[in-house]
C-alpha cells in the first residue's frame, strides 16, 4: 500500500531536509525529470543526511542499498524547485530504514509532495566489505526527533 503524505505533514515531521537543483540534464524527452533521476536525488539526500546528522565517517563504515521502494506522485519539471526529506523509521542490527520525500514548489508556485522512498540501508565494514553493526553514536542521531525506533 503507498503511504499518502500531506506537505503539511512532511514539513512536520522530517528534521532533515535538503534543496535539490534540477539539472536541464534531467529532463527526458516527455519535458519532465527522468524518473530514474529520482534514485540520484534520493541518493544525493541520503549521503547527505548521513553526513551532516550523523556525522558518518564513510572510510571507515560504509553503507549500501540494500532495498529501495519509490513511488512516484506527480512528474517534476525544469522549473520546479524540489527539496529532499530525510528520516530514519527503525534501526536494525546492521541495517535502517530511510523515509525519503521529494516535496517542492512547482514553477506556479504550488507546493507538491513529488515522490517518496523506503531505503533499506546495510553498514559494512570498508576494509572486509561484510555487513557490521551500525554505530551506536550513528543510531543515536538518526532517531533523534523521529518516531524510528532501535
Amino acid at each position: 500500500m503507498v503511504k499518502k503524505y500531506t506537505v503539511e505533514e512532511v514539513k512536520s515531521s522530517f528534521v532533515f531536509s535538503i534543496p535539490i537543483q534540477i539539472r536541464y540534464s534531467d529532463i527526458d524527452g516527455y519535458m519532465h525529470v527522468n524518473n530514474g533521476i529520482y534514485f540520484n536525488y534520493f541518493e544525493h539526500a541520503r549521503a547527505q543526511y548521513l553526513f551532516r546528522v550523523c556525522d558518518w565517517d564513510i572510510l571507515e563504515i560504509g553503507t549500501v542499498v540494500a532495498n529501495i521502494n519509490l513511488d512516484f506522485f506527480r512528474p517534476m519539471h525544469v522549473l520546479d524547485l524540489p527539496i529532499a526529506y530525510v528520516r530514519c523509521l527503525e534501526v536494525g542490527k546492521s541495517s535502517f530504514v530511510l523515509e525519503q520525500v521529494l516535496m517542492g514548489l512547482t514553477a506556479n508556485g504550488e507546493e507538491k509532495v513529488f515522490a517518496s522512498a523506503m531505503t533499506t540501508m546495510v553498514s559494512v565494514d570498508m576494509k572486509s566489505m561484510r555487513p557490521t553493526p551500525v554505530p551506536s553514536e550513528y543510531v543515536s542521531k538518526m532517531l533523534v526527533g523521529t518516531f524510528g525506533k532501535a
